[in-house]
């Protein structure tokens, strides 16, 4: 079977030209006016497959489950796990492994966005079509349509297949694949010449709806070589990559694990060297093991970033993974949309041009704004509001503004011929009964095609100056034009017969004004270091026009008018362009598409708007893919990253600006957090260096307990920090930089663990002085020195950590700049790590399980002052830092 049909010029892996001749089309695919045959029918889909968009093979899900598990910091605190339950801590244990599977479930449930923004094209696809088999109209699958196949089409149908209209027309809602809500006329006839195959006149496309109307079609193209199965295939493509602080943590994992595994080993060897027992000396080795890994890191930067995503929800903006808060702080591109994002998506009358006044006000207007709210067929719901075209409602609205207000039932009572919109000839005109035996034509539509159809005489150069100024303002120009029937003259049947000779009234110009705060928006982008393209289906002269207004492209713009048909080599040479940003017209999925890849190429962080199922692979591939919440499509809300609740483009600047807070907050708290490794493994090097002389100061337990006890809940505050001044006037960050750089490991263990170990030696040292201890004098259980001195050590620490949270609530800035007491959740997570330590040395239960025992006071006294210190001479060095650079 699949060779006959291959022999009749039917490979199942081509599509026919939908554009050629109909004859020529139809003898391609086999077929006529009377479909197919229900045999042919059946060996078609034998060769070409059912109708319907399948989705790519799936990665087993215990597969992906398990490359979660063996990500790097997940092994460490499986590390982290096992140690505790050697310590004989099952209840940390079991909690560490519950931090570890619940990561690791969410992490899989992401990798399955793309087969979800699949599944949801899917259901753009109708149960049913109505097709032409043997000759009969009849209802079979949407999934058994051929190649070949003649479909019958009606108003309220979702199309089954790309197809070419062979009679009728209809209004098609193409909304899901453009975006654009205003339905559009779909008619038989001939094809235009260079336009995108969205725009063709004559062809419908699977997923979409039929209006009004009623038209019949030839199938071209079904399942995959749809429209519809085009994208699908995109999607499934553009897989979605790693985010930046996904790669750090993991690279900085595998160095954090090298670091611990390489010393632990290290001071084993050097332990049994210097005469330690092996039992001693493995001791030491896991205690620096368990001290340098931080158990607390994963679970603190995953709860740090829900935190941000809680946030954003309540700002307008919803996230879907959570490490897209932190990518949002990186970004340097902003790819939007204009109509709705820019705009209010509102259109409006707001401007008028008439031969005898020009833009000045005159009695001319009058008739202008009434002929051309006349030519128009929207319907008044019965809640008072307006229904039809946006354009045409703008017409509707202005004209009441301007006291000639239309009535939608006079106008057609009075009404005698409609010939609607046609996109191919971009014209609309109605013939109306004025007088009794007299009728008048109204004409309104594109002044190129308006234009050449008046009579000699009129202000023709005139009119296209006023064109081309109208659109340069940004406006959508309507050229309007009458003509009166001689008396006794019929209704004319073709419009052909309608519409010439006509005299122009004047032009309208219709403007979607921007956004009253995109303006401000698109400001703090430019101060923060954002270049910001606009991607646009739009004309290129009207989106850049709605740019300069809200400051984009300033001082240089680039429009490109045909941007489908830019290659790579022009177009990297325009996104290398330094203060440059560019007006992307007439753009296409592909385009969106080619932009996302150029930018990634050159190392940019991209975040790109979309709301029509054809933007989906695009929101797939940019780094942050932002739908809309209100005009967008499932589809694109499936494949998108971010959500916009208010379709809002000062929205996008809101998130980048707590993206920003957010990585500067993670910095923070590994600052913190790291800044304790220090003072916790120092005290193990002076035991393996003094030969045992010095005894441990620490157990497992204690550093377990600071890891995942004292240390959770003023981490967690640091993530809710807020911003440092000048957040939105630096640069963004280069996408090479780390999370963690060299300048945070000097800070955290160079200087902020530096003073904190010589704080915590101090006291451990003071403690054994006090007790009149001698090097090489016995500390083992049962012992007066035991606990006393291991209980200094982890008070220490803890002390320590107080004064390390409060400096790093500023990386740059004074902590005066922000104020001491505008976190209070940090000073509640203080309170509760000083009652927390204070239970396990004060409470005897807890006390024989940690091994502490109660302080007497003067120690007390001595710790008390560590976290001033340690905040003290943070503090100096950050103005120390600060007066350097002025």
């Amino acid at each position: 079977m699949a060779d006959g049909l291959t022999d009749r010029g039917l490979a199942p892996d081509l599509v026919p030209d939908p554009l050629e001749p109909l004859p020529l089309l139809r003898r391609e695919l086999h077929t006529g006016p009377s479909g197919l045959s229900s045999r042919e029918a059946a060996r078609r889909l034998a060769v070409y497959g059912p109708n319907e968009v399948r989705p790519a093979a799936q990665t087993g899900v215990l597969r992906e489950l398990l490359r979660q598990l063996a990500h790097p910091l997940a092994l460490l605190l499986w590390a982290a796990a096992a140690l505790a339950f050697i310590a004989g801590i099952d209840v940390l244990g079991w909690a560490i492994i519950a931090v570890v599977l619940v990561n690791a479930a969410f992490a899989l449930v992401q990798e399955r966005q793309a087969e979800k923004a699949v599944e949801t094209l899917a259901r753009y696809l109708p149960a049913q079509a109505r097709v032409i088999r043997d000759g009969e109209p009849r209802h079979v699958p949407a999934r058994d349509l051929v190649p070949g196949d003649l479909i019958v089409l009606e108003e309220g149908d979702r199309i089954a297949a790309d197809a070419r209209l062979t009679e009728g027309g209809i209004e098609a809602d193409l909304s899901m694949l453009t975006g654009e809500s205003t339905p559009v006329e779909r008619l038989a006839g001939p094809g235009l010449q260079a336009v995108p195959v969205l725009q063709e006149p004559n062809l419908v496309f699977s997923g979409t709806s039929a209006t009004e109307g009623q038209a019949r079609a030839i199938v071209f193209a079904t399942g995959d070589h749809t429209q519809l199965g085009r994208i699908a295939a995109l999607s499934q493509r553009t897989r979605r990559e790693p985010s930046p602080l996904e790669k750090q943590v993991k690279k900085v994992a595998w160095l954090i694990a090298a670091v611990a595994v390489a010393m632990s080993a290290v001071f084993l060897v050097t332990g049994v060297a210097v005469g330690l027992p092996l039992t001693d000396s493995l001791m030491f080795a896991i205690g620096l093991l368990v001290a340098n890994v931080p158990e607390g890191l994963l679970p603190t930067i995953t709860l740090a970033l829900a935190v941000g995503v809680r946030v954003l929800a309540r700002q307008g903006a919803v996230i879907k993974r959570l490490s897209a808060v932190e990518t949002l702080g990186s970004t340097n591109v902003i790819c939007t949309d204009k109509t709705g994002t820019l705009t209010r998506n509102e259109m409006r009358l707001h401007a008028l041009w008439t031969p005898e006044h020009g833009t000045e006000p005159g009695p001319g207007d009058t008739a202008l704004v009434r002929a051309a709210a006349l030519c128009t067929t929207v319907a008044r719901e019965t809640d008072g509001q307006w229904h039809g075209d946006p354009t045409e409602i703008a017409l509707v609205d202005g004209a009441a503004q301007r006291a000639v207000p239309v009535d939608p039932a006079d106008r057609d009572a009075h009404g005698r011929a409609c010939f609607r919109f046609d996109p191919r000839l971009r014209l609309m005109s109605v013939v109306r009964a004025t007088d009794p035996g007299r009728l008048r034509v109204i004409t309104k539509g594109a002044p190129e095609a308006v234009l050449p159809l008046l009579t000699g005489g009129q202000p023709i150069r005139q009119a296209q100056d006023a064109v081309d100024a109208l659109a340069g303002a940004g406006m959508r120009v309507l050229a309007v034009a009458e003509r009166e029937l001689p008396d006794g003259a019929d209704v004319p049947s073709r419009r052909q017969q309608a519409e010439r000779e006509l005299r122009l009234l004047g032009l309208v110009g219709l403007y979607d004004p921007p956004r009253p705060e995109v303006a401000a928006a698109v400001e703090r982008c430019h101060q923060a270091g954002l270049t910001v393209h606009i991607v646009t289906g739009d004309n290129g002269a009207t989106a850049a026009a709605v740019a300069r207004s809200v400051g984009i492209g300033v001082p240089d713009l680039r429009v490109i008018a045909q941007s489908e048909a830019i290659d790579d080599h022009e177009l990297d040479h325009l996104l290398r362009l330094p203060g440059t940003e560019i007006v992307f017209a007439r753009s296409s999925p592909e385009t969106k598409l080619k932009v996302a890849d150029a930018l990634r190429a050159h190392g940019q962080i991209v975040a790109m708007t979309g709301d029509g199922v054809n933007d989906a692979p695009a929101l797939h591939r940019a780094h942050i893919g932002v739908a809309m919440g209100r005009s967008g499509t499932d589809v694109a809300r499936e494949a998108s990253t971010m959500i916009l609740t208010d379709d809002n483009f000062a929205t996008i600047v809101t998130a980048i600006e707590s993206g920003r807070r957010v990585y500067d907050n993670v910095r923070k708290f590994i600052v913190y957090i790291f800044a304790h490794l220090t003072p916790e493994v120092v005290p193990f090097l002076v035991f393996a260096l003094s030969g045992g002389t010095v005894p441990l100061p620490l157990t497992v337990l204690q550093i377990l307990a600071i890891d995942l006890g004292t240390e959770t809940l003023p981490a967690l505050a640091l993530g809710r920090e807020r911003a440092e001044p000048g957040v939105m006037a630096r640069p963004p960050r280069p996408s090479s930089q780390g999370v963690i750089n060299k300048d945070m490991l000097v800070r955290s263990w160079g200087w902020l663990g530096t003073v904190s170990a010589i704080l915590v030696l101090t006291a451990f040292f003071y403690v054994l002085w006090r007790a009149g201890w001698h090097p090489g004098d016995p500390t083992g259980p049962g012992t007066p020195l035991h606990h006393a001195y291991l209980t200094a050590t982890f008070a220490g620490i803890v002390t320590c950590q107080v004064g390390t949270a409060m400096a790093a609530r500023t990386d740059h800035a004074a902590l005066r700049d922000i104020g001491l007491f505008t976190n209070p959740l940090l000073l509640a997570g203080i309170a509760f790590e000083l009652a927390f330590t204070a239970a396990l040395v004060y409470a005897p239960p807890l006390q024989h399980i940690f091994g502490t025992a109660a302080l007497p006071l003067d120690v007390v006294l001595l710790i008390a002052l560590f976290p001033p210190l340690v905040w003290g001479t943070d503090e100096i060095r950050r103005w120390a830092r600060r007066r350097h650079h002025t």
